[in-house]
């Protein structure tokens, strides 16, 4: 079969999702979130039973307690990968399995984008399962092998995250822990907060964009919430713009987000070029 030639109006009329990682401290407001997005097309993956900050939020959601689960929707969301054996996650053979028990897929077609909270949980999710298999011991003494283990955990949590990347109609966003420490020569650095290295070092190669969620501080003003979205940001946070089209701080909307991503956004010459400061209330707490 000749290779298809993709034209340029095609690839531009295409429908394409944005894929995100929002990073933040513990107690950022980072599931909130979820109360900027559209309830009836955005599907949450919960993760950490830590919807209490979502309360009021009228969404549906669903909560995988297992890693085959979280590979089983994956896959359901953003059907087979036709490269793969039949014995792989991801293949074609596999899908039809999780369409026999999940049944059609077109029934989801009208979640747009999905919200999983959080990256962290399902790399824990991920590890637990890749102690029981059989890279995780030792061929010939059968005792465990952590450096295996970690060697799978890498190569799955790789896989899933690729295999979401490729859900060109839906946007995903990845929600993760962001750890800071000190170096060698008491400088701050940021890292994703989960097992293994490899998935917090080839995580920002995948997605098209990576949002740290931090706390600014105006010269002489009140300290307020903001997504820092470009590299070169002088507080060192970790940040990735693909898209070419967001500023270095961002308001904390992912409607108005993916609006400015794709372009769509309307102008309006009193929208504030920043966030509101940030007001703790009895009803409305920023929560992990």
């Amino acid at each position: 079969m000749a290779l298809r030639i993709i034209t340029a109006d095609e690839r531009q009329a295409e429908e394409r999702g944005v894929k995100a990682a929002i990073l933040g401290k513990p107690g950022m407001g980072k599931t909130w979130l979820l109360n900027t997005t559209c309830a009836v097309t955005t599907l949450f993956m919960d993760l950490e039973a830590g919807d209490l900050a979502v309360q009021g939020w009228r969404g549906a959601s669903i909560r995988p307690r297992t890693w085959e689960e979280c590979r089983d929707l994956a896959l359901f969301l953003a059907g087979p990968n036709p490269a793969l054996r039949d014995d792989q996650p991801y293949s074609a053979a596999q899908h039809a399995r999780v369409v026999r028990e999940y049944g059609d897929p077109a029934r989801m077609d009208h979640y747009v984008t999905l919200f999983i909270d959080s990256i962290t949980v399902a790399g824990r999710l991920c590890f637990q399962w890749c102690r029981g298999q059989p890279e995780a011991f030792a061929e010939r003494t059968g005792k465990p092998d952590v450096r295996g283990a970690y060697g799978l955990h890498g190569r799955e949590m790789i896989a899933w995250l690729t295999h979401l990347q490729h859900a060109r109609g839906r946007n995903v966003i990845f929600v993760g822990i962001l750890d800071e420490k000190l170096d060698d020569f008491n400088r701050r650095v940021f890292s994703l907060q989960i097992e293994g290295s490899k998935t917090s070092l080839e995580l920002p190669g995948i997605v098209d964009e990576v949002l740290t969620l931090a706390e600014i501080k105006d010269q002489g003003g009140p300290l307020f919430r903001a997504l820092v979205c470009q590299t070169l940001n002088p507080w060192g946070y970790p940040a990735k713009d693909r898209s070419g089209r967001l500023d270095l701080l961002e308001p904390p909307d992912l409607g108005r987000l993916f609006a400015k991503i794709r372009g769509t956004e309307a102008p309006s010459a009193s929208a504030p070029a920043l966030p509101a400061p940030l007001v703790t209330t009895a009803t409305d707490t920023p929560n992990t």
